[in-house]
């Protein structure tokens, strides 16, 4: 498990992932060594699983963001999720409980755009039903790092 010093060292990363060991050590207020070795078991042990830039996706030209739900056909789950996965406007596909099986997060550039994915995410043999909502506007995107204690 985590102690308060990795938990503190994760709050500096996330804030930004570019940050030095030395200023990280001298935030949380540890030896430079401790957050180096920190840092590397954190890694090994998959609990960081990487570093990643975060961008404005309308400036970057997503201006559409979905939500996808899926109903789909017995036995096929697994398989029509890793097609799914592979489109590159598709941000995260999850198994669900409730009416659907999978939810699909996606970006589109445009109307035009959304109405590609929709198709081909409804020409999929295996999906009997899909639903998708619009999102008008993002309130959050960003992980939570731990759950409140």
């Amino acid at each position: 498990m985590l102690d308060e010093t990795d938990r503190r060292i994760i709050e500096v990363l996330e804030r930004d992932a570019r940050t030095s060991l030395r200023k990280i050590a001298g935030e949380v207020g540890v030896a430079l060594g401790t957050v180096s070795n920190r840092v590397r078991k954190m890694e090994e042990k998959g609990i960081i699983t990487g570093y990643r830039v975060m961008l404005d996706s309308d400036r970057v030209g997503w201006g559409l963001t979905v939500v996808i739900g899926l109903r789909i056909n017995k036995g096929l789950l697994i398989e029509i999720q890793e097609k799914i996965a592979k489109d590159p406007r598709v941000y995260g596909v999850y198994d669900v409980t409730g009416d659907f099986d999978s939810m699909v997060v996606a970006r589109a550039r445009d109307r035009r755009d959304l109405d590609d994915l929709s198709k081909n995410l409804l020409s999929m043999d295996g999906v009997a039903r899909s639903v998708t909502h619009l999102v008008l506007n993002t309130v959050k995107e960003e992980p939570t790092s731990f759950p409140d204690e």
